[in-house]
């Protein structure tokens, strides 16, 4: 089986870390270590779809929080 046949058939999830950074694992692995489930799973190209709809802001968390309190 080629990659993208087996892309077209694996299902993956949506996870996030604790800097609201989005990535995707497979669906039937444990998440890594500091990731966490935000509930979307599908195909592979599902879940970036979903990840580009709802991670807008690609700043670290860390980082939108020291710069909205320097603007303060």
């Amino acid at each position: 089986m080629y990659q993208n046949e087996t892309e077209e058939i694996t299902t993956y999830k949506v996870v996030v870390n604790h800097e609201e950074q989005y990535s995707i694992w497979f669906a039937n692995r444990e998440n890594p270590l500091g990731w966490r489930d935000v509930g979307k799973t599908g195909l592979k190209q599902e879940c970036l779809e979903y990840i580009k709809e709802v991670w807008t802001d690609m700043r670290p968390l860390s980082l939108q929080k020291k710069m909205e309190e320097s603007a303060h």
